[in-house]
């Protein structure tokens, strides 16, 4: 394969399941609902269809590294979500958290990391109002379509 080749490929990414922070007080008295841990399969399950479909990513099968992730806080794990993607052989991972203050008042936060560097690239975040399928799905939907791939989302701003 040329060098021109290998540049043409999109980068592989590895795209996590969201996991949750609840803070509300249905979430300490009653758990996590039944309903909302499958919203977070599902929402993960669409950002990596999304962003497969665009074509500026390949998107890659987690599963060889699944259960490890679900065994793991992803937000503060020191880093095993770039090492687990390293096990995949991605260039980029992707992980995310639904914060939870009441079936009101949610929160989507994505974040994209290089897994050479670790570094940060890109973060994208979106209020939910209403803790539905629905509202569920146009955040995570919007997330993609409005921050992850407008143009130039998370590129260094001149100054």
């Amino acid at each position: 394969m040329s060098a021109a080749a290998a540049r043409a490929e999109p980068p592989r990414l590895a795209v996590f399941d969201l996991e949750m922070i609840d803070t509300s007080l249905q979430g300490e008295v009653n758990g996590q609902p039944t309903d909302e841990q499958a919203r977070l399969l599902r929402a993960g399950d669409q950002v990596r269809k999304e962003l497969a479909e665009s074509g500026r990513f390949r998107v890659l099968d987690i599963a060889p590294v699944n259960a490890a992730a679900h065994g793991s806080n992803l937000q503060a794990c020191g880093g095993c979500d770039v090492k687990l993607a390293g096990e995949l052989g991605a260039d980029l991972v992707m992980t995310g958290v639904v914060q939870k203050v009441s079936n009101l008042i949610l929160n989507i936060n994505l974040y994209l990391r290089d897994v050479h560097s670790g570094q940060l690239l890109a973060a994208a975040s979106a209020d939910m109002r209403g803790n539905t399928d629905e509202s569920w799905s146009r955040a995570t939907n919007y997330l993609v379509r409005n921050r992850l791939l407008a143009p130039n989302y998370g590129a260094p701003q001149a100054r």
